[in-house]
């Protein structure tokens, strides 16, 4: 665990002081994230014969509205650790929730492209699996800083965290064997990301398959990874954490879908 990769001492040029500046992992790993994903976008939009210039404004809109949405919902589910001004700081430093991040950028993307009429189920297909590759390397940058954490245990694939400033940043424990739950859902995210990969131009294929596939298969596994969590994450009927409750109203969402896209153009 690393939650800052190196920091840039002040210096000073002239009569002015500049610095100190520190590169925080999570932030590198997130903004590989999301180049990494429209960089998957953008080839499978070419490949798709899509006009690669809206794809690219696209994935910068999705961006966006992920990052806002992924703070946006973090700060509801845990508004009394954030309403005093002085914990806003500790919002920016914490990973959001991705749950927020991804509905706020599909109806973003949603937005889009019936503005410019793009060719709608399609154009989110293109996206899905980017979304996905994205998760992949954003889980890891929330391992190094130890945001995401998971529940004590004893298993022998525990880890461990030790670094004071994730204590300082995010609350996590140290000194204790926990779930590598950030782990689990970088792995998690791989499979589905080869599984869409895989089957898409197999069997009857359909615009929005993809798309709808991957919002079915990351509700499963979100929920089952919820189990292992260990963060504070706000709770919905005293049961469900935010993100479970919305894992199981996606599913059969996602199937409904599926299945009215598949008879829609049978």
């Amino acid at each position: 665990m690393y939650p800052e990769l190196f920091s840039i001492p002040a210096f000073t040029i002239g009569s002015l002081t500049i610095g100190p500046f520190t590169i925080y992992s999570y932030g590198v790993l997130l903004a590989a994230s999301y180049l990494l994903g429209l960089r998957l976008a953008m080839w499978r939009a070419r490949k798709w014969g899509l006009d690669a210039n809206r794809v690219l404004d696209l994935g910068i809109y999705i961006i966006i509205a992920a990052l806002v949405g992924a703070k946006l919902l973090l700060l509801i589910v845990e508004y009394d650790q954030f309403s005093n001004p002085e914990e806003l700081l500790t919002l920016a430093r914490s990973g959001g929730v991705f749950y927020g991040g991804l509905l706020l950028a599909v109806g973003v993307a949603f937005w889009y492209i019936a503005r410019h009429r793009l060719p709608f189920w399609t154009t989110c297909d293109v996206f899905a699996p980017g979304i996905a590759l994205g998760h992949v390397t954003g889980r890891l940058g929330c391992l190094a800083a130890g945001c995401c954490y998971g529940r004590q245990t004893d298993v022998p694939w525990a880890i461990i965290f030790t670094d004071p400033q994730a204590a300082a940043n995010v609350g996590t424990p140290l000194g204790i064997p926990l779930h590598p739950t950030q782990i689990y859902e970088a792995g998690a995210a791989l499979l589905i990301l080869g599984v869409l990969l895989a089957t898409e131009r197999r069997g009857r294929a359909f615009p929005g398959r993809t798309f709808w596939s991957y919002m079915f298969l990351y509700a499963i596994s979100r929920y089952i990874i919820e189990i292992y969590r260990g963060d504070p994450r706000g709770t919905v009927f005293d049961i469900f954490s935010t993100s479970q409750f919305i894992s199981i109203l996606l599913p059969p969402l996602s199937l409904a879908m599926l299945f009215w896209l598949s008879r829609s153009r049978a």
